[in-house]
């Protein structure tokens, strides 16, 4: 299965997405007529567990969203079972170390890359979808391709080596958590430190240098036009949950103030 939002990095296009921690499958579908290219299913930062997830992965797939898992721990099991579930990229987080994103490949790619499990999942209809039609090897191949490995740079070892982690093999993205980062920086929050501006131009710099996507997190509108202007290949704006209280909270303020 193509992964489309991988498919527009490559032909040097702009991609815009979300995180969801709303508990409903409906309000995912929903995304699908907003224009967003992906969806981040957050299983690090909600109760969400593995067949939730599951659940959203299709969800998105059927409103036309590229669905990427966060998932909550560096271990293979959480990221396999996603990955069979049909997640077109599994985002990890607290990355540290050159040595920990080399192990992720691992968990993440099939043989050569990595060793990542094999066995007949949803990911490839169960043995009868077209890409497992061939053989192993060419189902294995499509999938280190379109399969993305998303790590975070959130802590200050990341940060310090992130022209080494970015060059690793297999490893196809960075995604900047910004509170983390800047937390861990001493200015937890304060997005217009030069500081932090540095750390992200940084990080920007590394993804263009070695040919992998670069994604920020971005609050609003000025926000994601500052990080595209910054050399960042994608945004995820904001989180549905905050999203969809603002908006209310828009609407309920307007009622009362004409009342």
């Amino acid at each position: 299965m193509e992964n489309k939002t991988l498919e527009k990095f490559r032909n040097g296009e702009k991609t815009l997405g979300t995180f969801t921690h709303l508990g409903t499958v409906n309000a995912l579908e929903a995304l699908g007529y907003t224009g967003l290219d992906y969806v981040f299913i957050d299983m690090e930062h909600s109760p969400l567990d593995t067949e939730g997830a599951e659940l959203r992965i299709k969800a998105a797939l059927h409103a036309g969203l590229t669905p990427f898992v966060r998932v909550f721990e560096q271990q293979r099991t959480p990221i396999l079972k996603v990955l069979d579930a049909g997640a077109q990229g599994v985002m990890v987080p607290m990355i540290k170390s050159v040595d920990e994103a080399k192990q992720l490949v691992e968990y993440a790619k099939f043989t050569p890359l990595g060793a990542r499990g094999l066995c007949p999942t949803y990911d490839g209809g169960w043995g009868f979808a077209e890409n497992m039609q061939g053989s192993f090897e060419e189902y294995m191949r499509s999938r280190n391709e379109e399969t993305m490995l998303i790590l975070q740079c959130e802590t200050l070892e990341a940060l310090e080596h992130i022209d080494e982690i970015a060059a690793v093999e297999g490893v196809d993205s960075i995604f900047v958590g910004p509170l983390d980062l800047s937390n861990a920086m001493g200015i937890p929050g304060q997005y217009t430190d030069p500081g932090f501006t540095d750390a992200l131009k940084r990080v920007a710099a590394a993804c263009a240098d070695h040919g992998k996507m670069s994604i920020m997190n971005g609050g609003g509108i000025e926000d994601t036009l500052k990080y595209f202007n910054m050399g960042y290949d994608s945004i995820a704006i904001g989180l549905d949950t905050i999203i969809y209280i603002n908006a209310y909270r828009t609407l309920v303020d307007g009622v009362k103030e004409k009342l």
